[in-house]
């Protein structure tokens, strides 16, 4: 179990980590350039390791359609726009905002999955949105500034809970790894000509530093991380699990300290607090208890 949850956390800091790398990188690549390259390096990796594997299915009309949807909503524009939105916005802030995701996703979820919405779910939206509050206006109450970077981030947020709906409703008939790759060709097919539209003037950095963070997060973050979370989730409760990445946004402030030399202050630790004790309230599911009489059956 050890080990279990050792990889578990490595997860965990690599995906916190990605919003402070993502900041770093939209300061050499245009974000619509970096959405283009980032998403090449995910597919070539997802092309070797289906290869590996030789385990892709045909799609009929139905999930083909529902595929191309997921490529362009749940892929491009939700890298295009979290890109777009850490021009701007505080890494920090952005963590926390998308540490919300599973609040969205239970109410999309309820809407289109018959999913039952419970009280428990609307009263940790509640202290979430509070935790929100208090990162964004920065402690002063009285008023509160909007980063246009901040509007971009929530839209990453709303793309990625769409992706965990679609995802989930195509994963009863498709395997996850033909699910993400073909999504991820949609995706880098839908970002060549907006990659050259979009960003106005183009950035792109010669610095071979540069280029090596930027495949070394394409493929570890979307690739390898995700992988290995998938191969270790299974071996311990799901709400264990769900605590862990929840800490995303506390390694995306200590990462922030460490590269960008980005003070942590106190308005952040209290809004992370109520934000991730929202998502716990909300996720949080009681285990079943079942008579000894019908146990002992």
């Amino acid at each position: 179990m050890l080990k279990t949850y050792t990889w578990l956390t490595f997860c965990v800091v690599v995906w916190g980590s990605n919003f402070v790398f993502g900041k770093i990188l939209v300061q050499d690549f245009s974000p619509a350039l970096l959405t283009l390259l980032r998403l090449l390096f995910i597919v070539l990796f997802l092309i070797g390791l289906s290869s590996y594997k030789k385990h892709l299915i045909r799609l009929n009309k139905t999930d083909f359609i529902a595929i191309i949807f997921l490529g362009i909503i749940g892929v491009f524009i939700n890298q295009w726009s979290f890109f777009v939105g850490l021009e701007t916005a505080d890494p920090t802030t952005s963590a926390l905002i998308l540490a919300t995701t599973p609040i969205l996703t239970g109410f999309l979820a309820a809407i289109f999955l018959k999913e039952k919405l419970t009280m428990r779910m609307l009263l940790g939206s509640i202290i979430a949105i509070i935790g929100i509050y208090f990162v964004v206006s920065k402690g002063n109450l009285s008023s509160i500034h909007i980063d246009k970077g901040l509007i971009w981030i929530v839209v990453t947020m709303i793309t990625f809970a769409i992706m965990i709906i679609m995802t989930r409703v195509l994963a009863q008939r498709i395997d996850p790894l033909t699910i993400t790759l073909y999504s991820n060709i949609v995706g880098f097919i839908v970002a060549i000509p907006f990659a050259f539209s979009l960003d106005t003037p183009l950035r792109i950095s010669f610095d071979l530093s540069h280029w090596a963070l930027l495949i070394g997060t394409a493929v570890i973050v979307h690739g390898i991380a995700t992988l290995i979370w998938n191969n270790n989730i299974r071996h311990v409760d799901a709400s264990k699990a769900s605590i862990l990445s929840n800490l995303e946004p506390f390694v995306a402030m200590i990462m922030g300290l460490i590269l960008l030399a980005k003070p942590i202050t106190g308005v952040e630790i209290l809004g992370s607090l109520f934000i991730v004790g929202g998502v716990l309230l909300s996720t949080y599911q009681r285990k079943k208890r079942y008579n000894r009489s019908v146990l002992s059956k």
